[in-house]
């Protein structure tokens, strides 16, 4: 019989009610191993209203309290992490010791939700004016809510809730229909450390519960990481309805090499960024822009390292990298290789006939290395989201900083380079949001924050970090005066308070 994932609201698994079902697959396999409830607009609402009532306590408990619990989550998350990683391969594919490695980053953000009480410090000037004072303060918002993609289907959600609820918010969270199971496992170990009834609620479905988020007056504000086209609809949408809205976007990511790099590690890193994850993330170098005479040396040092990549089921300790998500995104990740001569091209490498003995049925595809590939070709301008790297030939660093930042998108990029001088124009001059400096994937730690420009942020707030903080909760400034006992009543004064 087919497992089926429900919904948590309150506290407690609920059935669906709309009697429409997703189809959950093990890409290893491409066999359907569960089916997901789709969310009605009623089961949506039933959820917030949850979340509301849940925030009359909440948003009023002790930042103690709220640290207290954190911490138990965070012990239980540390304890369950195998089991964790092992719903994601099974759901998503990637290898085990990349879901562990997803756990792990999302830890990062708990640690920082449980530390948050310093995060949260208001400030206090005393006798601004005579006998008075001004305090500035931050406080929740109230329901908020999540929507996040199926690359890191434990960790993005991480990067989210931990920081709201810690700020006094309750959340309300749409994972991806694709891969629900960890947030599930997650929802669960968050009520075993105590979490009380309604902070934390999980709605799966499509379209249909996403426009109910979006629209619904009792939420204050919505995250988002995916794809543009739908980042730019979560943004305009929610913030049309009144919303704070910070909505995380696509990438072509680059990586400039210049001549005097090495290029081992160069092509190393190029091989792990590009391919790691089956290339299904938004921090992938999926673009390296070749400076002058390196590039044929360093496309054949791509190419070697490439077709020693093993590709077999996550679950498998030998497998190096899994099969993509569905085959309907396998179909359309190789249609950009199977075009790639027709529009400039050379291909170096095509993976897009790759198959893995016993497992024929899975979504399966080999590494892709484009050589020589045009600005104007659809697998360069596009966000493929899989395991296809292109390689760009300038002869100037100028020249190459001009491509990268002709790029709408501006999410993340990185620099190989045996100058300092060079590296730090590179970071000031290159127009994105997080840049490496021979790191391959720039994702920062929990405690900086993550976040794109251009066409890969909408919105004014990056997530986790300070800014997570900061969009989590809202400012407040009180002015006070305390009249001195001994002072006799001066009466009505329209004026401003005297400054002296």
């Amino acid at each position: 019989m087919t497992k089926t994932v429900n919904h948590w609201i309150g506290g407690k698994t609920v059935e669906g009610a709309s009697g429409t079902y997703g189809p959950v697959t093990d890409p290893a396999t491409g066999a359907v191993t569960t089916q997901v409830a789709f969310a009605t607009v009623d089961e949506v609402d039933a959820a917030v209203a949850a979340a509301k009532d849940a925030y009359v306590t909440w948003g009023q408990s002790s930042l103690a309290k709220r640290s207290t619990i954190l911490f138990k989550f965070r012990a239980l998350l540390d304890a369950n992490r195998d089991a964790i990683a092992e719903l994601i391969t099974a759901e998503h594919g990637k290898v085990h010791s990349d879901a562990l490695g997803e756990v792990a980053r999302g830890l990062e953000i708990v640690d920082l939700a449980c530390g948050i009480t310093v995060q949260l410090k208001g400030e206090l000037s005393t006798e601004v004016a005579s006998k008075v004072d001004v305090a500035s303060i931050r406080q929740p918002l109230g329901v908020v809510a999540g929507i996040t993609p199926f690359n890191f289907p434990a960790m993005v959600p991480m990067w989210m809730f931990p920081i709201a609820i810690a700020c006094g918010n309750t959340f309300v969270l749409k994972p991806s229909e694709k891969d629900p199971s960890a947030a599930m496992k997650v929802a669960e170990l968050l009520a075993e450390a105590g979490l009380p009834d309604g902070v934390f609620n999980v709605v799966h479905g499509d379209k249909v519960a996403v426009d109910r988020l979006l629209e619904h007056p009792d939420v204050k504000a919505v995250s988002f990481v995916g794809s543009t086209p739908i980042a730019r609809y979560i943004h305009t949408t929610a913030s049309a309805n009144g919303k704070r809205v910070q909505a995380l976007g696509g990438a072509k990511n680059h990586m400039l090499v210049l001549p005097d790099a090495d290029l081992d590690a160069a092509a190393d890193a190029a091989v792990s960024a590009a391919y790691g994850s089956a290339g299904e993330r938004c921090m992938a170098i999926s673009a390296v822009v070749a400076v002058g005479s390196v590039g044929d040396v360093l496309v054949e040092k791509i190419r070697e390292r490439a077709e020693k990549i093993k590709i077999g089921p996550g679950n498998d300790p030998t497998s190096e990298m899994g099969p993509l998500i569905t085959a309907v995104h396998r179909d359309k990740v190789a249609s950009y290789v199977k075009g790639a001569a027709a529009q400039g091209s050379e291909v170096v490498l095509d993976g897009t006939g790759y198959t893995v003995e016993g497992y024929e049925d899975g979504h399966w595809i080999g590494l892709s290395l484009l050589d020589r590939v045009p600005v104007t070709s659809d697998a360069y301008k596009d966000e493929i989201f899989g395991p296809v790297l292109c390689v760009l030939r300038v002869d100037t660093y100028e020249e190459g900083v001009a491509l990268i930042n002709a790029s709408p998108f501006g999410n993340g990029t990185a620099i190989f380079t045996r100058d300092g001088g060079a590296a730090r124009r590179f970071q000031l001059e290159i127009e994105a949001g997080m840049v490496g400096v021979n790191v391959p994937i720039p994702v920062p730690v929990g405690y900086h924050s993550f976040g794109g420009w251009k066409d890969s942020l909408f919105g004014d707030h990056h997530i986790y970090g300070n800014d997570g903080t900061h969009f989590y909760t809202r400012g407040k400034v009180v002015t006070t005066r305390w009249p001195d006992p001994a002072d006799a009543p001066t009466g009505v004064d329209l004026g401003f308070p005297r400054n002296h």
